[in-house]
């Protein structure tokens, strides 16, 4: 079976690839979020990753307000960055890895998740910022992709135990797969943050050290409130603590051991982290 050989846990804020762009990464800005991952691609660069199971959520590219599906795949050989709007250059493309995300989709089928079958799809900053952020200027991704998007943006929001219980089939999954590939799971957003109405500007650092003081060793405790108080909690755009959560799930029952942790206030208006976290 595939081996999981950790998690990668990082924000995904469209500023950060803006400061790559720029060169801004050791500025006094910058410099204390980007210095949380050295250490990541010192482990990365030694772990050696096949494929990289990535939960985050879609910003317009692929779904919109009146099409949101709770949970999504790719399944695709390719896929493809495209800019939504910020700016930014338009990125490498991924590697998908079919096989194994038909494998992964038929296991949540049976695990009776409802979920959305994408065999094309694009990939926005929730992706490629993060991927910038582990192999900084590969010419190519060292890795394939299997994509899981997960609505944080649309009204009903999946809650995080959903979305605990639907890492934790991913899990299975991968644990059902007849390949020997190292698999890296990752998930990216937030942390606290809202960026428009009379909370903008919005974060909260006691629930953000809360979900990283728990992550690891008790990924349950962040399941005890709704999807609507962790937008109350973290803010509108904070929930995506969900793809985080989801991720954690696809790690496993397991403690994990954490190897490095980073969390910063703020950028681009953002409670900013990085997270890696290996099995014990």
């Amino acid at each position: 079976m595939a081996k999981i050989i950790g998690g990668y846990f990082t924000s995904h804020v469209p500023g950060i690839g803006g400061a790559i762009v720029r060169g801004d990464q050791d500025t006094p800005y910058w410099r204390p979020f980007f210095a949380g991952f050295p250490p990541i691609r010192t482990w990365l660069a030694q772990a050696r990753p096949d494929v990289v199971v990535v939960f985050s959520n879609d910003h317009g590219l692929n779904f919109f307000l009146d099409a949101m599906p709770t949970f999504a795949v790719g399944a695709a050989a390719q896929y493809d960055n495209a800019d939504e709007g910020w700016g930014l250059p338009v990125y490498k493309s991924f590697a998908g890895h079919p096989a194994l995300s038909w494998h992964v989709i038929d296991a949540l089928v049976r695990d009776e998740f409802d979920i959305t079958t994408c065999q094309k799809m694009l990939v926005d900053h929730a992706v490629s910022i993060p991927f910038e952020l582990a192999w900084p200027g590969v010419e190519h991704w060292p890795i394939k992709l299997v994509p899981i998007a997960i609505n944080t943006v649309q009204y009903p929001l999946p809650s995080p135990k959903r979305c605990l219980a639907l890492g934790r089939a991913v899990h299975r999954a991968l644990q059902s797969w007849g390949g020997d590939e190292r698999v890296l799971v990752c998930g990216t957003g937030g942390l606290s943050h809202q960026l428009d109405g009379p909370r903008a500007g919005f974060m909260n650092p006691e629930y953000d050290l809360f979900c990283l003081d728990n992550l690891a060793a008790n990924p349950d405790a962040l399941t005890g409130h709704s999807a609507e108080q962790v937008a109350e909690l973290a803010g509108t755009q904070g929930v995506e603590i969900l793809n985080w959560i989801a991720a954690r799930g696809a790690l496993g029952e397991a403690p994990m051991a954490e190897v490095t942790r980073n969390y910063h206030i703020p950028i681009s208006n953002t409670a900013a982290a990085s997270l890696l976290l290996e099995p014990v």
